[in-house]
């Protein structure tokens, strides 16, 4: 009998080893077909660190071209990492608000999609989602395309959103257009053996990392990372597999050098209708037929660098001959070493044979219009190419535009530019946002209490848990998008005061209308009066949520009691008070009671002032 076990041991370490093998080969192929797409992305981050005299060669190798005399000017006049920073600077402004729509009409459902459009704004802020969106916008606007990886962190006991870059990603058809074509995708990292160990309790071998880790490289050295070969790395290896008949759960793979560290099926239920499913979602620059990975603006521009920095340089080669001149001289005449050491400097004294000619400058000319126009041409070409206008770059207004009218269509107009990438990466936050909602419904198991901000913009406390999570389908607030906006904001108060809105019965602005509009414009406390009215605010909405865990609150004196009064009662009439109310028995009436007493202190503070007048 111990003799079969030490035999079954062996077959199952044996049969590891197998399969470790298979996920190996399968990631070295995947690799080698990629690898032209790879130099692409190569190619582009030397082309955006100003190592603009690299080409392609045929072993799919990025190397510098050598020049074709000693004489040739080789600058480099980037163009392309003004560009890229600007469209990334545009794109920051595209950070998509989503909210959840019910599966129908009942109140439960409402109830549902409200709770869940919450936790879904309260997980964005707490995970600082803004960061990880612009760490994908930057990858996909470099190379093409971007990957968020979202799922359960169990040492946090809660969800995870990462970027990834494209140099990790291995899909099994680099002609599958979405992530729904895909059937298997592997992401490979390399990571220190010593953080594999404390991940899966297994110590793997180091290994000859031929890339260092997109992530950890500056833009200085993206274009060298092939090169560079860190000391006690492995790769770590996860085979992600679809779904299918043999496998109704799908597969996930773990390797790691020769190691087996999991096979079993996809852990997460983030599918549609609870199927399990790859946890990534692909986030383009620019719509690809045909193609997984998508291609980039720079991509695009890379054959308009090369002639932009080819005539500015046979520019500079021109202005170089007219500035030092080229002389003619005739055989024998002069020691022409020394004079092409000095030239015909200032004040030189020339000693040429008898009954030569002495040397002379060539007449050159001076630099061609053409020049200058195909330098001008180039430039505007920029602008189309790419989508960013002289507006966006230098962040003024033409001269032309003289109405404020005129301005504000230049700048739809440049916006517009950029509507297709904006729209793809709303497109891949709502994907993101609908699979961490199936995490909390799949882990969320306890109860959770979650501080979030209601309709009327107070902060309250939500419990929720899992179960509470509907089959909800999650949409793009575009409204509320640009509300984020500063000036957005602004001006579509300024119309709302404009038609006055914003008044009272009798068109005039109360005091907190007021100290609203001052704080949207940046005045929140110019007036103390003001300032001691957001303190009361404050003081009152704690006083809320301390009722609802339960505890005694009592009116003072130093109250503004028109604020809590006000306060009090909006909280009473919305729909936290009645969750809370299943919580602490008699919790209506005990607030009733407080109201009632802070409008006999009232009353009693008014009749003293008048017995004092």
């Amino acid at each position: 009998m111990e003799e079969q076990g030490v035999k079954k041991i062996d077959a199952e370490a044996e049969n590891a080893r197998h399969i470790a093998a298979e996920v190996r080969r399968d990631y070295e192929e995947r690799r080698e077909k990629r690898r032209a797409t790879e130099a692409q992305w190569t190619l582009n981050s030397c082309f955006v660190a100003g190592r603009q005299f690299a080409e392609i060669t045929p072993v799919l190798g990025v190397e510098d071209t050598l020049p074709d005399s000693i004489w040739e000017e080789r600058q480099v006049f980037n163009h392309i990492a003004p560009i890229l920073e600007t469209r990334l600077a545009k794109l920051a402004g595209v950070r998509p608000v989503m909210s959840v729509r019910p599966a129908s009409g009942s109140d439960e459902d409402l109830k549902t999609a409200d709770a869940s459009t919450k936790i879904l704004s309260a997980v964005t802020a707490r995970l600082q989602t803004d960061n990880v969106i612009s760490r994908a916008t930057m990858w996909s606007e470099l190379t093409g395309t971007a990957f968020y990886k979202v799922f359960w962190d169990k040492s946090a006991g809660d969800v995870a959103i990462v970027a990834v870059p494209p140099y990790e990603v291995y899909p099994d058809n680099l002609c599958a257009e979405t992530m729904d074509d895909v059937r298997s995708l592997i992401h490979a990292r390399a990571l220190p053996v010593r953080e594999v160990l404390d991940m899966y309790g297994v110590l793997p071998e180091a290994e000859d990392v031929e890339f260092a880790l997109p992530e950890r490289a500056s833009a200085a050295v993206l274009s060298d990372m092939r090169r560079l070969r860190p000391e006690g790395y492995a790769v770590l290896i996860e085979r992600y597999e679809r779904p299918c008949g043999d496998k109704p759960d799908g597969e996930l793979t773990i390797v790691c050098g020769d190691k087996l560290l999991y096979r079993g099926p996809l852990p997460y239920m983030n599918g549609t209708d609870g199927v399990r499913a790859i946890p990534f979602v692909k986030q383009d620059a620019l719509p690809a037929a045909g193609m997984f990975f998508g291609p980039s603006m720079v991509e695009r521009a890379i054959p308009l660098q090369r002639a932009y920095n080819a005539v500015k340089n046979r520019k500079h080669e021109l202005i170089n001959r007219l500035c030092g001149g080229v002389i003619a001289v005739e055989d024998g005449a002069v020691d022409t070493d020394e004079l092409e050491a000095e030239g015909l400097r200032p004040g030189s004294v020339i000693v040429y044979r008898q009954g030569a000619q002495p040397p002379r400058m060539i007449e050159q000319g001076g630099v061609p219009s053409a020049l200058s126009a195909e330098e001008s041409r180039l430039e505007e070409e920029f602008n189309i190419i790419t989508g960013v206008s002289d507006i966006m770059r230098s962040s003024a207004v033409p001269a032309q535009a003289g109405s404020g009218t005129a301005i504000q269509l230049l700048i739809e107009q440049d916006d517009s530019r950029l509507a297709i990438t904006s729209d793809l990466i709303r497109a891949a936050v709502r994907d993101v946002s609908r699979m961490v909602l199936r995490l909390y419904k799949q882990f969320a198991s306890e109860e959770r209490l979650t501080r979030c901000v209601g309709e009327d913009g107070r902060v309250e406390l939500l419990r929720w848990k899992g179960s509470d999570i509907g089959e909800c389908d999650v949409v793009c607030d575009t409204v509320a998008e640009t509300a984020l906006s500063r000036s957005g904001r602004q001006s579509r108060l300024l119309e709302l005061l404009s038609l006055g809105l914003l008044g009272d019965e009798d068109g005039k602005l109360s005091s907190a209308t007021r100290h609203k509009l001052l704080d949207a414009f940046g005045y929140g406390s110019w007036e103390t009066a003001e300032e001691l009215r957001s303190l009361h605010e404050q003081r009152a909405d704690g006083e809320n949520l301390r009722a609802a865990s339960g505890a005694e609150i009592e009116a003072e004196d130093t109250d503004d009691h028109d604020v809590h009064i006000r306060s009090h009662i909006r909280w009473l009439l919305g729909s936290e008070c009645e969750k809370a109310e299943k919580r602490v028995a008699g919790l209506r009436e005990k607030m009733r009671a407080h109201v009632r007493s802070h409008r006999e202190m009232k009353a009693l503070s008014e009749k003293a002032e008048a017995g004092n007048a």
